[in-house]
């Protein structure tokens, strides 16, 4: 008996063949390939060549024998870079500092190469932020050696806490990578750590490093958050939950761009010209977790009502009902909230209920006028205003930006 035909949804036109070299070890890795899977599910077929290992070996042994369309990789070395420009397929990088010795001709080749690049300006700005915004007045930064992305997190970090009238201590990184390893470092990490004011709230140029700090600071006998406060940037929930106390972190938008420099590739693909184009891995809001889940604030009524503030802000409450939990004179506690947040106690309550709102924006898909009550704001209005007013666009438009596709 002949079997019934079955229509199926199989695409017929070919797929295209992809090169990916993106490590998997990593949580910035992991999103980028996210990102691209997502595409490849929704707008594909792609025939994805991948082995994760070959970023180790700096350069790309198999890149003839791959025969793709396109390339979508993780620069390594000066020998990928000039692999990919030998092949001249289309192609979208993550942005490295394996390039800085190419020749003039090779370096005029890769300007048009598009790239994947970090906003590291916006992560040293959200950090300093978070620190300010929990009291503290000392302040510093780890980072790694010859990395410029994590240099421009230290420029923005310091550059920030400094327009706010304080002073950020840098951590002296070693110059040579064999002074690096945590048995050879942990002693002038610790001695640092050791010699800086306290409490001190401290930015690491990403969570790997962060956890050297806290690990350091254990080592030093200083309390996480208590003297010392550590944020990291990626939030890699292994490396953050591993931590002991757990980690905060900036999370990135890294999915989206993994996703956005899937798309990018396909229209190149397509004939769209390189240009030099490039997607922007932005800082969505710090994961706080208890390695900085503290108030640095020596002033105990202002550090009462912020938490109380913190604790109830999902409620209707009002500025009254701050000063009575703290039992001040309204005029007194405003004028404390201005000399220590340089802010009155609507808008640290609006402050609050704005990040609760961000927060519900990106991590669920409740309407606006639900996100609003979760927030603890009267109306979508209301939310819609103050919003505006603070974010710089709509709590839609936020969401569209921020959500992974």
């Amino acid at each position: 008996m002949d079997l019934p035909y079955i229509a199926t949804d199989i695409r017929m036109h070919a797929a295209r063949k992809v090169i990916v070299v993106v490590e998997a070890s990593t949580a910035y890795g992991r999103g980028i390939l996210r990102g691209i899977a997502k595409y490849c599910h929704l707008h594909g077929p792609w025939l994805i060549e991948m082995d994760p290992w070959e970023i180790y070996n700096k350069e790309l042994p198999r890149m003839a024998d791959w025969q793709g369309e396109g390339i979508i990789a993780r620069v390594s070395s000066e020998k990928v870079a000039e692999q990919i420009l030998d092949s001249g397929l289309p192609a979208v990088t993550l942005a490295s500092d394996s390039t800085k010795r190419l020749g003039a001709t090779k370096k005029d080749q890769w300007a048009v190469i598009p790239c994947v690049k970090s906003n590291s300006h916006a992560v040293g700005v959200m950090a300093a932020e978070h620190f300010l915004d929990r009291g503290f007045r000392h302040f510093a930064f780890c980072g790694i050696p010859y990395c410029s992305w994590s240099q421009k997190r230290k420029e923005s970090f310091a550059n920030r806490i400094r327009q706010a009238g304080y002073d950020c201590d840098i951590y002296p990184e070693p110059r040579l990578r064999r002074d690096r390893l945590w048995d050879r470092e942990q002693r002038s990490l610790t001695d640092w750590l050791a010699g800086l004011p306290k409490p001190v709230g401290v930015l690491a140029c990403n969570d790997e490093r962060a956890r050297y700090v806290v690990a350091a600071a254990r080592i030093a006998g200083l309390m996480i958050p208590e003297n010392v406060a550590v944020i990291g940037v990626d939030n890699d929930d292994l490396l953050c939950d591993l931590s002991n106390p757990q980690l905060s972190s900036i999370a990135m938008n890294i999915e989206r761009a993994g996703y956005e420099a899937a798309s990018l590739l396909d229209r190149l693909m397509a004939g769209e010209p390189m240009a030099g184009q490039q997607i922007s891995v932005d800082p969505v809001q710090v994961i706080t977790r208890q390695s900085t889940n503290i108030l640095a604030i020596g002033d105990r009524q202002v550090a009462a009502a912020i938490r109380f503030i913190r604790e109830n802000a999902k409620d209707p409450i009002r500025v009254d009902d701050v000063v009575a939990a703290v039992s001040a004179s309204r005029r007194l506690l405003e004028r404390r909230f201005q000399k220590v947040l340089a802010r009155s106690i609507l808008k640290e309550i609006q402050r609050v209920r704005i990040e609760l709102a961000r927060e519900i924006l990106i991590r669920t898909d409740l309407p606006v006028a639900k996100v609003a009550r979760e927030a603890g704001f009267s109306n979508a209005t209301h939310l819609g205003v103050i919003f505006k007013r603070t974010v710089g666009t709509t709590p839609l438009a936020y969401r569209k930006k921020h959500r992974n596709r």
